[in-house]
């Protein structure tokens, strides 16, 4: 099972639409996860017309209307895998422990909110993964999301592109 996570995806505000490559992942992906602040319905009607399936979650910037059709917190079973969706999971110094004693029975826990890439492992806990944003890198060298494959239990493949600078 081919997986694409993005999050942070700020539209029409940072971008005027998602970039070109992360849209060429969308056929080749069975199921697009994002972790939130979307900001606008149009983006999430895209990724559903274009899109087999979508996990996502609103974020601190979206409003009633995306609240209206998402949840805080997400949950999928993907390729045998628990996997769990969170925008916030608060500062990164006691990210692990925070996380693991809130969803001590995920996988995989993908967030987002400071769009920073993070791919760590709580010790007992879930593995977190934060597939940056798209579409605003902050001080982050580049926009970024990521694709992994779920099969059989194991998260493989896991692939954090980064994207060409916009113009």
């Amino acid at each position: 099972m081919r997986l694409l996570m993005m999050s942070d995806t700020h539209l029409p505000k940072r971008a005027k639409a998602l970039p070109a490559p992360l849209l060429d992942e969308l056929p080749r992906a069975d199921v697009v996860i994002h972790a939130g602040d979307w900001v606008d319905t149009d983006t999430l009607d895209l990724l559903e017309s274009r899109s087999r399936r979508v996990v996502g979650v609103y974020g601190n910037n979206d409003g009633p209307d995306l609240r209206a059709r998402l949840p805080e917190v997400a949950f999928a079973e993907l390729g045998g895998l628990r996997f769990g969706v969170v925008h916030e999971t608060g500062p990164a110094q006691g990210r692990e422990a925070r996380c693991a004693a809130r969803f001590p029975d995920l996988d995989v826990l993908v967030f987002g909110h400071s769009h920073i890439p993070w791919d760590t492992t709580a010790p007992g806990g879930p593995r977190l993964l934060n597939p940056g944003s798209p579409t605003d890198r902050r001080r982050q060298p580049h926009c970024t999301y990521l694709t992994a494959t779920a099969a059989d239990g194991r998260l493989t493949d896991l692939v954090l592109h980064r994207l060409p600078p916009r113009r």
